[in-house]
């Protein structure tokens, strides 16, 4: 899979997305990252990307021309191109694993007070990682990054260990546990120790259920849940 993300701030990002399981998919050939930045595509000495909005009002606004320069430079057949705002529809598994099939993704990360609504009009879908404002679309695209890379065939080191994770089947994840057995008085519960798979994948699945009602319990209301 190809992911090119277009920003302003393409240096936010190595620190973070070249280690741990990003960073296998990248070393393995599963991922390939790449980064535009619209700057590349103005015609001022000061690679201007920002002006004033119309209408007045506070902060700069990202002008349409450098992004569609980036997008139309990055863009290609079968491309999926996702803006990055708070005002898209809430990132979540179910989003993740749909986009983790597209050979070609685009994230488009604004910055400042918005982007030049026109520019828009180029733009597949509009996504946010929940209902608070950021400085830009760097964090959101970094963490979008993530939840696909772990989908993609070979990239986790276990083949089902994507599908046993929270929110894979609509329920947060069970608990888990490790040695010591016991840790100051607290012990790890008897049916993960008893070998019975069959009651410890029945335990788990409870586990499930139960964690989902008391964090999640919004989850649960979702008919698409087996109980």
């Amino acid at each position: 899979m190809r992911i090119d993300v277009v920003t302003l701030f393409p240096e936010m990002f190595e620190p973070v997305l070249s280690k741990s399981i990003v960073g296998r998919a990248r070393a393995s050939g599963s991922l390939d990252l790449r980064f535009v930045n619209p700057r590349d595509f103005t015609e001022d000495k000061h690679h201007q990307v920002d002006d004033r909005p119309f209408g007045g009002g506070a902060g700069m606004v990202l002008m349409a021309e450098p992004v569609y320069q980036a997008l139309k430079k990055t863009r290609r057949r079968g491309s999926r191109v996702v803006f990055l705002s708070p005002q898209g529809k809430r990132f979540d598994q179910a989003k993740a694993r749909q986009l983790a099939k597209v050979k070609h993704l685009v994230l488009l990360c604004g910055h400042y007070e918005g982007i030049d609504e026109r520019v828009l009009e180029f733009v597949d879908d509009e996504l946010s990682i929940g209902d608070f404002v950021l400085t830009g679309g760097e964090i959101p695209a970094m963490a979008v990054v993530d939840a696909i890379a772990r989908l993609l065939p070979g990239v986790l080191a276990k083949k089902d260990a994507a599908e046993r994770e929270s929110f894979s089947e609509g329920l947060l994840d069970f608990p888990q546990f490790t040695r010591p057995r016991v840790w100051r008085r607290r012990a790890v519960p008897d049916v993960l120790l008893s070998g019975d798979h069959r009651r410890i994948d029945e335990w788990r699945r409870a586990e499930q259920v139960r964690a989902t009602r008391k964090k999640r319990p919004d989850l649960l209301r979702q008919p698409a849940i087996a109980r």
